[in-house]
């Protein structure tokens, strides 16, 4: 009976460091070599210049949902832009030439677009 106790412990013992072994293997390394660092940097600026757009909120002069153009007048010079995102299309279906709008754009293309509502006349008031 001690041998048969004694022959589980063993067994026992050894599963539990085989899978203790199994656990710390080293994870493969990567396919691809790191970027070197201009790389990262080019990167990094890329990125910043990505985050950088320009919000634009003024009278829409014409608007071609299906071809994706928008011109917008703003105070001092009227704007011309595209876009190929079906969104963005979607959203400029909601504008009409006349209205008034915010637009969210990126060297000239069209990011965002939506109607701005007019102020009721009992907030203007106030």
């Amino acid at each position: 009976m001690k041998n048969t106790i004694k022959v589980l412990l063993v067994a026992l013992t050894s599963l539990a460091f085989n899978g203790v072994s199994f656990g710390q293997a080293k994870p493969a390394s990567p396919a691809t070599p790191p970027a070197p660092a201009k790389e990262m940097e080019k990167k990094t600026e890329m990125k910043s210049e990505k985050a950088q757009a320009t919000v634009l909120t003024g009278k829409v002069m014409s608007v071609d949902a299906k071809a994706g153009k928008l011109t917008v007048k703003t105070n001092d010079k009227e704007i011309n832009m595209t876009t190929d995102s079906e969104s963005t299309k979607a959203a400029l279906e909601k504008l009409k030439a006349g209205d008034t709008a915010k637009v969210f754009e990126r060297g000239g293309t069209v990011i965002a677009a939506s109607p701005v509502k007019a102020e009721s006349k009992t907030k203007a008031a106030k």
